[in-house]
Parts: C-alpha cells; sequence; structure tokens
C-alpha cells in the first residue's frame, strides 16, 4: 500500500509555524498518524522553536498539534523500520525535551497526549489542555521505558504515588485529573486549547522580556541549584541581565507614569 505522506505534498509536511501578536505558534503536522514523532518531525520542532526563540518579535513560543491531536508519541512503524530518534547524541543533547527554550512555552493540547507526546507536553512551561484531551505513559505496556523525561519530571510536578500510577500501569487519563494535581495550568472546552493559550502568552508577554527569561530559568533550574545558600547565589547570576536592562528602569517609570511600559529588551 502507498504511504500517503510520501505522494501528497500537504500530508508530507511536518511542522507548521506563524506569528499571532507576540506568540509563535509551532504545530505539530502529521494529524493522519496524530503527529506521532518521527526523526523529521522532531528536526523541523527543533528548528522551529529554535527559530521562535531567537526572533525578537516573538515573546512566548505555543506548541499545539493539527488535526485534533497533540501527539501520540514516537513513530512505532518508524522505530520498527530502524529509524533512529536523533540524528545523532549532538542532537539528543540539544533537544527541546532537554534542554527547553530562554522564552516561556505553552502547550495547548487537544485530544491524545501520549507517550512521547505527553513528555513533549511535560517539557513545556505551562499546559492548557482541552478537557477531552487524554494523557499517559503507555510505554511499560510494549516493555519500553518512557526515557523522553516523563519518568523524571512527573514526580516533581505531582504527588510520588500518583506518578507512580501513571508510571507503572500505563493508563489514559483525562484532563482533569492532571489539573487536579497541578500538571495541566488550565482547562479549555473541547477546540479551545490554542484560543486559551494565546490569552494566556498575552498576558506573558505584557511582562518585561528579560525579566521573564529570567524567571523562567530560576524556575526550572531550582531544583539543580542544591542548598538554599547555593541556589540564592545562582538566581542572582539569573537575574543579573534583567536587573541591568534598560526595562528595569523603564518598568519604574511606567509604573510612577501610570501608563504601559514601552520594553526594548528583546
Amino acid at each position: 500500500m502507498t504511504d500517503p505522506e510520501a505522494t501528497d505534498p500537504e500530508a508530507a509536511r511536518t511542522v507548521r509555524t506563524e506569528i499571532r501578536g507576540e506568540a509563535g505558534i509551532v504545530t505539530l503536522d502529521r494529524p493522519r498518524v496524530r503527529n506521532a514523532l518521527n526523526l523529521e518531525l522532531r528536526e523541523a520542532m527543533q528548528a522551529a522553536l529554535d527559530g521562535f526563540d531567537a526572533d525578537p518579535a516573538v515573546a512566548v513560543i505555543v506548541l499545539t498539534g493539527a488535526g485534533g491531536n497533540f501527539c501520540s508519541g514516537r513513530d512505532l512503524k518508524a522505530a520498527a523500520a530502524g529509524e533512529p530518534m536523533y540524528a545523532g547524541r549532538a542532537a539528543q543533547l540539544a533537544a527541546f525535551t532537554r534542554t527547553s527554550t530562554r522564552k516561556p512555552v505553552i502547550a495547548a493540547v487537544e485530544g491524545y497526549a501520549l507517550a512521547g507526546g505527553f513528555e513533549l507536553a511535560l517539557s513545556c512551561d505551562l499546559i492548557v489542555a482541552s478537557r477531552e484531551a487524554v494523557f499517559g505513559l503507555p510505554e511499560v505496556r510494549r516493555n519500553l521505558v518512557a526515557i523522553g523525561g516523563g519518568l523524571l519530571r512527573l514526580p516533581l510536578r505531582m504527588p510520588y504515588h500518583l506518578a507512580m500510577r501513571l508510571a507503572l500501569t500505563g493508563e489514559h487519563v483525562d484532563a482533569a485529573l492532571l489539573a487536579e494535581a497541578g500538571v495541566v495550568t488550565t482547562l479549555a472546552e473541547p477546540g479551545r486549547a490554542l484560543d486559551e493559550s494565546l490569552a494566556l502568552a498575552g498576558r506573558i508577554a505584557a511582562n518585561g522580556p528579560s525579566a521573564v527569561r529570567a524567571t523562567k530559568e530560576i524556575v526550572r533550574r531550582a531544583f539543580e541549584w542544591g542548598g538554599e545558600a547555593a541556589a540564592f547565589d545562582a538566581q542572582l547570576a539569573a537575574a543579573e541581565p534583567a536587573l541591568a536592562s534598560p526595562d528595569r528602569q523603564e518598568g519604574i517609570r511606567a509604573f510612577l507614569e501610570h501608563r504601559d511600559p514601552v520594553w526594548t529588551d528583546r
């Protein structure tokens, strides 16, 4: 049987990008396979995320999926054919799921976010999910191990025993459960996850860009810095670019003058 993605140029496209306001939207675009992650999609996604991270017109990145699903995880057909997850060790070490970006990333989740797709959402800084979204780490059902960060991040973001339940059973859970556990930031009505994500992105983008970048770095790295004294020293180094930025004085002046600030340090 002919693979439709091999003959249809539109079907073969793996990622779409656009900018709305100050939000850069990265859309995984393999809807016929629920946006499963093959090597081409991973590389295109990484390039899109890196591009928006470097673009001064973009303050916040939104990651979403086409066709009513976020991402169903690794493309197992490609894996069975011998395709690697990454082109090499350097690409793996630089991958978004391992290194993130300087700017905040919001996952806008509709439908399935399973296996590597759930891990991709957990790699984001905020998760906005449809009430009908479904999450899970089903790797153990196939004698696979979730090594894309899910087993490392879940115990930090939800109660230990609930994390163990998801990891060891491989069961699917709904967005409401993850919202109760604090993993999902915002619950949206079906079909509204992207709109709610863009509204959230707008609230973030109104803040000082260098302060947002520093704040993200401090929150994400807080667990790496050991004791409280070491963490205080480390956070000062992370905050210094924002505190030395001309936007610091602009933020204070705007407050005193009862006006919106005009940020320049992007």
